[in-house]
């Protein structure tokens, strides 16, 4: 426990939590050792002082000790900074360059947020730490390195592995000794230390009278989720402290600090399988409704070119049903009217489809299109012509009676209706 107090002071880390002593027990008994060490918690959470204390508590604490971002570093160069690269290797490599694993040998490298690797670079960084051995890029000379890994993550390994996005043997590898740190919400006791230690700091900082909290603004505090952890709290005891003219902080005066979206105490429960499969789910559902439709649409075409070439109605009506159902419903009275419009397309006689004479093919393509569109005109007229003077003389014989004159045309009497309105007969 004097270890732990000592390490505290040292590196300047605030809180009694249970969770946060485990944490640091763990570093100063595997600091001795050269196994490879993954910090995991959230962002935020301070893991950043976990590398230190192990390297400065281990037998290369006189060493390099080189701390890399490997989220911050772009994918196409990050090879070339861990492990170097030879003159001439790319575009812009106007000379060679040694990478950290070459510069910090016998010392120790953090490789912070580990999980942003590019699959390549893991391959690369799995080969170091099974034998210490390493290829600048554009090279074929191997290397020898005698360094300590500690990486940290705030990514969900294990999901991360499942989705192919890191390699569960480099994973196994740099989890020799897992150490977890706890995120704020979770060091409920050690909240208000922090922040009166910060601010205090910026008192200083700031040359002006530390600010206090009162009773329900500490209150506030400890209720509050702190999704930033310790990084945001720093951040708003800077901010009020700056801002803020008075020296003691209402519960009003805090609460406009922190942002209204993360102020509740419940967790937040996302379904990321639903969510990541909500669209495609949305898309296959679109496109069977269309294609479906398009069925749909052909065996219609199919239907009506039917009862255009014969006049067999009843058969074709017979074989399509399901079709009429599945396009116009169930609906009893739909169909007979379906039906009954079937059926006057037989009693006025469709004509047969025109098929161009043999002869048209050898007129000049102009004249062709002409004759066609006469013959195609001539034949629409003639039968409109008939067919108006069909209803006029059964409307005659029926003596004006509309469902008469439609019970002996066949057909029903609201097309009767419709087509008297059209024809303004």
């Amino acid at each position: 426990m004097d270890n732990i107090q000592a390490i505290k002071q040292r590196f300047e880390i605030i809180g009694n939590d249970e969770k946060l002593n485990r944490a640091l027990q763990k570093a100063i008994q595997v600091a001795p050792t050269d196994i490879s060490v993954l910090v995991t918690g959230e962002s935020g959470v301070g893991k950043e002082s976990i590398p230190k204390i192990i390297h400065s508590l281990s037998h290369r604490k006189h060493a390099k000790y080189i701390a890399v971002n490997c989220g911050a570093i772009p994918e196409g160069t990050i090879d070339s900074e861990l492990f170097g690269h030879e003159k001439g290797a790319f575009t812009g490599a106007t000379q060679t360059r040694s990478g950290y694993f070459e510069v910090a040998d016998g010392g120790t490298i953090f490789l912070d947020e580990v999980g942003e690797l590019p699959l390549t670079t893991q391959v690369r960084l799995l080969r170091v730490l099974e034998n210490g051995e390493f290829l600048k890029v554009g090279s074929s000379q191997v290397q020898k390195t005698d360094v300590r890994i500690v990486a940290a993550t705030n990514v969900n390994m294990f999901e991360a592995i499942k989705k192919e996005k890191f390699r569960e043997d480099l994973y196994y590898r740099l989890s020799t000794v897992e150490i977890a740190i706890p995120p704020l919400r979770d060091r409920k006791d050690d909240i208000h230390l922090l922040f009166r230690k910060f601010a205090s700091d910026f008192g200083k900082k700031y040359k002006m009278p530390t600010i206090r909290l009162e009773e329900e603004a500490i209150q506030l505090l400890l209720k509050y989720r702190w999704p930033g952890n310790i990084r945001q709290l720093r951040n708003i005891a800077e901010q009020i402290s700056v801002l803020e003219e008075g020296r003691s902080i209402s519960l009003a005066t805090l609460n406009s600090y922190l942002p209204s979206s993360s102020s509740t105490n419940l967790p937040a429960v996302i379904g990321q399988d639903k969510k990541d499969s909500d669209f495609s789910n949305e898309r296959e559902i679109l496109y069977k409704v269309l294609f479906d439709m398009k069925g749909d649409l052909n065996d219609l075409k199919k239907l009506t070119l039917s009862l255009l070439k014969n006049n067999d109605t009843e058969k074709v009506q017979e074989e399509n049903e399901s079709l009429i159902n599945k396009i116009y419903g169930n609906n009893e009275k739909d169909v007979e009217d379906i039906q009954e419009d079937i059926s006057s397309l037989e009693v006025l006689h469709l004509p047969q489809p025109v098929e161009e004479p043999t002869f048209i093919q050898h007129q000049p393509q102009d004249d062709r299109y002409h004759f066609a569109e006469e013959i195609e005109e001539e034949e629409t007229l003639s039968l409109q012509d008939k067919e108006i003077e069909l209803i006029k003389k059964s409307l005659e014989r029926n003596r004006g009676k509309r469902k008469a004159a439609a019970a002996e045309l066949g057909i029903s009497e609201r097309t009767l209706y419709r087509k008297i309105k059209q024809y303004d007969l």
